[in-house]
Order: C-alpha cells, then sequence, then structure tokens
C-alpha cells in the first residue's frame, strides 16, 4: 500500500478552507500514487478552539464528511481525517477520526477514548470502546487518536483484532519528542504493526506543534520523518518480510495472557 501523511498548519475555525486545501492535498496525494491520505487530529476545524468546538462539531455523515467523501470518490483515494463529532444525544462532542474509502463509503468512526489534559476532558465526550479493524485495500486497519496510541494495550487490543496498519491522527506539542522518536517505532515494533503518526505544524492560537510526524514499520524503522513545517509524506508500506520480523520480535506469539490479568484490575 503506498501511504500519504498530510502534516499541516491548516485554518483554525475555518471548516471551507480546510476542505479547500485538502482538496489540492488529495490531488497532490494522488499524483504520488497514495491510496490512502492521513490527517491530524481535529484537523477539520482546529485543536485548540475551546470556545468554537461544540460550534464546530459536525455528525458523522454531515456536510463536511459528505464533500470528503465527494472528493474521494472523484480522485479514488480514501481519506482518514480528524473532527469534531457532534454528539448524538446533545452532550459534548467527541474527538473523532472518520475513515472514508475511495469509493466514498465510511469505513470507520472512531472516538478518542484516552482524553489528554483538562482541556480535552473539559470539551469532549470520551470514546467508550476500541474500534475492531476494518479491512481497506487488503489491509486490516484500525484507528486511535493521539494519546491513545501511548498506551500500549490499545495497540496490542487492535494487534490481536488482526490490525495490521494503525492509522493515528494526533496534535502533538514540542515537549513530547519521546512520542514519534520513540513509543511509536516501539508499538510498531511490539505489535508486529505498521504505525502511521500524523501531526500538526505551525502555531495554532498560541500553542505550538511538534510536526515529527512519521510511519514506523514492524522492525521499528522509521520510514519517512517529517521536520516542523507543512509536509506531505509518503512511503511505501510491504509485507514482505513480515514472516521474518515476527520470528526477531516474537512479542505475539510467546504471549502468557494468563499472567496479565491485573493489568486489567481496578
Amino acid at each position: 500500500m503506498r501511504l500519504a501523511l498530510w502534516q499541516t498548519q491548516g485554518f483554525p475555525g475555518d471548516v471551507a478552507a480546510n476542505l479547500q486545501a485538502l482538496e489540492a492535498q488529495v490531488r497532490a496525494a494522488v499524483a504520488s500514487g497514495a491510496q490512502l491520505l492521513l490527517c491530524p487530529e481535529l484537523w477539520l476545524g482546529g485543536y485548540n478552539l475551546p470556545a468554537q468546538m461544540a460550534a464546530l462539531a459536525e455528525a458523522a455523515d454531515g456536510p463536511a464528511a459528505q464533500r470528503i467523501a465527494a472528493l474521494a470518490r472523484e480522485h479514488g483515494v480514501a481519506i482518514c481525517y480528524g473532527y469534531a463529532e457532534r454528539h448524538e444525544q446533545g452532550g459534548k462532542p467527541y474527538n473523532s477520526a472518520q475513515l472514508i474509502d475511495a469509493q466514498g463509503r465510511s469505513l470507520a468512526n472512531y472516538r478518542k477514548t484516552h482524553l489528554f489534559g483538562p482541556m480535552e476532558r473539559e470539551l469532549f465526550t470520551a470514546g467508550d470502546s476500541l474500534q475492531a479493524p476494518v479491512e481497506f485495500a487488503g489491509w486490516r486497519v484500525g484507528l486511535l487518536i493521539c494519546f491513545d496510541v501511548e498506551f500500549p494495550e490499545n495497540v496490542r487490543t487492535l494487534a490481536l483484532a488482526g490490525a495490521e496498519l494503525v492509522l493515528v491522527p494526533t496534535a502533538l506539542t514540542p515537549e513530547y519528542t519521546a512520542v514519534p522518536e520513540l513509543i511509536v517505532p516501539a508499538r510498531a515494533v511490539e505489535n508486529q504493526v505498521f504505525v502511521a503518526y500524523c501531526n500538526h505544524s505551525g502555531v495554532e492560537e498560541g500553542l505550538a506543534f511538534l510536526g515529527g510526524s512519521c510511519v514506523a514499520a514492524p522492525n521499528g524503522q522509521r520510514l519517512v520523518v517529517a521536520a516542523g513545517g507543512e509536509a506531505l509524506l509518503v512511503t511505501d508500506l510491504s509485507r514482505a518480510n513480515s514472516a521474518q520480523w515476527r520470528e526477531v520480535f516474537p512479542y505475539l506469539q510467546d504471549r502468557r495472557p494468563a499472567l496479565y490479568g491485573a493489568l486489567t484490575g481496578d
């Protein structure tokens, strides 16, 4: 699979401008041969906009989703993007990520389960479950969002459910360089999956982002890494050496689940 990650500052608070910018990136991704384009966490409306977040929230099948689905169909590429999802019962919105395939169909809509810090916990309703991996282009694909990937249990759960690729829209600030440099490659190795981690760039309403988007392979290698600015990363994912790497890093096959009961205790 050829995968593209769009690291961007975007247009905080301006959904129409973000959708217009997306069209240009879709064209660039398709020109590179990409089958899937990954955007950052809360990309659609912006991350650091607490006063506007509820107003920016849309339904999973709302106007923006319909426009993104139309772009996916028109250009023949799947798109995974972060957005504020309107709560179905009028509560605080969800911090969500949706994967739309090249036919414009929603394959997955995941709600962030591990909210980070006081601002997110004040603004959002936490998702209450991990979502099973979905089939895309012959791959089993799972979704997480930012802080979620920092919990080993989340990626392990997806891997045990058959995930081969985990997509992670994120909004990471510069003090957390250990996440893309150490944690993301570790999650890839210990679970024998590819992990695609797509961050914001620049500064949004005074909040600086690290950039550093990357894709980590099951051997721990980061196949592509962005610096701090706007970037479109493109890389190929291959299962060619999967069996070899599972022998080198046999964590899944050598597990002893009977010993780990305390991990799920209160």
